[in-house]
């Protein structure tokens, strides 16, 4: 089959400390290719940005390698491609920048599915201005966002829509295009957090809807940095530059420098990753993503798909939400164990996975705290039948 796990597997040095690695949505393993990456580039030469011998030269090819690998990942251009830390970084940053055009009573959209990092920088701005922040809210039983409330949330004075791709708590994935539809009513701008979406289904900057979209590459095996993605690369020359840089241009315009080039290196190269994952994928990098990640998203589907079977068959142990939309990763409660003693015994059994206390983001707005927290878990490209073997017999155990 043109996704052969067996040999993905084999791509994941780490994979060899024996763990059974359900931490996915935390951010997965490192393949050996973009460990080298990373390697190769601290060995070389590398200078700064716009001299004319060879070492700095290497540094504004990498830059420019980086820029065109994320744009290739979401359908964008790479003069759209903002670079940086991460994604949590790149949002404050940004949202702190364009909010300085806007004014008291202004609002800003935000939503209960997504990460803090995508709701507590533009609940900051509106602070600043005297503006206002309207929550699009979850249906508490499936844990979906409901699309259709966007329509009575916009109104004249919104100025932002910040919505998640993906939930990494829960793995929803809410319906962008119509809240982008919405949000362009009334002319407001749609900022997309694609963090945990990303390692697992083709993403489409246009057909989202998405002004801006955020990534951290660390959620599909990359080094630590991020990217923002403008649709349009022209709203950049509107903001205001942060760049220590006067003479900064573009995407350039948002970062501060000097940029770690061999992390650089890294994310190109798993980017590259991501396209071969398919052994059937041809064509540009581009026809590639699209062909591989629509082969891991019917694969992992396939796996999460079964696991949640096998967990919903289980009487103790209590899944959250059930939306139809989904990216493989879940919380759910085991009938009275707190989180912590659950993770712990799974641990015991060679299985990572994490807890969560349900004080804060949409755990608190579950009520989870109540029963003593969640346990979450993720697949990654590398899981197998195996690994859900395991989670599911470690599971009988606490009955």
């Amino acid at each position: 089959m043109p996704f052969d796990i067996a040999r993905i597997r084999g791509l994941y040095p780490a994979l060899g400390d024996g763990w059974i690695h359900l931490d996915g949505a935390a951010g997965m393993l490192v393949p050996e290719q973009v460990a080298s990456a990373v390697v190769t580039a601290m060995r070389a030469p590398v200078s700064g940005p716009g001299a004319a011998f060879p070492a700095s030269h290497r540094a504004e090819s990498i830059v420019a390698a980086a820029r065109r690998a994320v744009a290739d990942l979401v359908g964008g251009h790479p003069d759209g491609v903002v670079l940086g830390p991460n994604a949590a970084v790149l949002t404050k940053r940004f949202a702190d920048v364009v909010a300085e055009t806007w004014t008291l009573g202004d609002e800003a959209i935000v939503s209960r599915l997504d990460e803090v990092s995508n709701q507590r920088p533009w609940q900051q701005a509106m602070r600043r201005i005297g503006g206002a922040l309207r929550w699009g809210e979850i249906d508490i039983e499936t844990c979906d966002l409901p699309a259709w409330q966007y329509e009575r949330l916009v109104s004249a004075r919104t100025k932002v829509v910040a919505i998640t791709a993906a939930a990494g708590t829960i793995g929803t994935r809410p319906d962008l295009p119509t809240v982008a539809e919405f949000a362009k009513r009334v002319g407001a701008m749609v900022f997309v957090d694609a963090t945990y979406a990303a390692p697992f289904v083709p993403l489409d900057i246009t057909a989202s809807g998405a002004d801006v979209l955020a990534l951290s590459a660390l959620t599909w095996g990359g080094p630590a940095v991020g990217a923002l993605v403008f649709r349009d690369p022209g709203m950049l020359d509107q903001l205001r530059p942060v760049a220590l840089d006067s003479s900064a241009v573009g995407p350039e315009r948002l970062e501060l420098g000097p940029h770690p080039y061999p992390m650089l290196a890294g994310l190109v190269a798993s980017i590259d990753f991501l396209a071969n994952l398919d052994d059937a994928a041809k064509g540009s990098r581009r026809n590639r993503l699209l062909t591989s990640m629509g082969s891991v998203k019917a694969y992992t589907s396939e796996l999460h798909d079964r696991m949640l079977a096998e967990l919903r068959a289980m009487p103790h142990v209590t899944v959250i939400g059930d939306a139809i939309r989904r990216i493989p990763t879940l919380a759910f409660t085991v009938r009275g164990r707190k989180a912590s003693e659950v993770t712990a015994h799974l641990a015991s059994q060679g299985i990572c996975a994490f807890t969560a206390d349900g004080t804060d983001g949409l755990f608190g707005s579950l009520g989870v705290a109540e029963v003593g927290g969640v346990v979450r878990i993720g697949l990654a490209h590398y899981s197998n039948d195996f690994d859900v073997n395991q989670l599911v017999r470690a599971l009988y155990q606490l009955r």
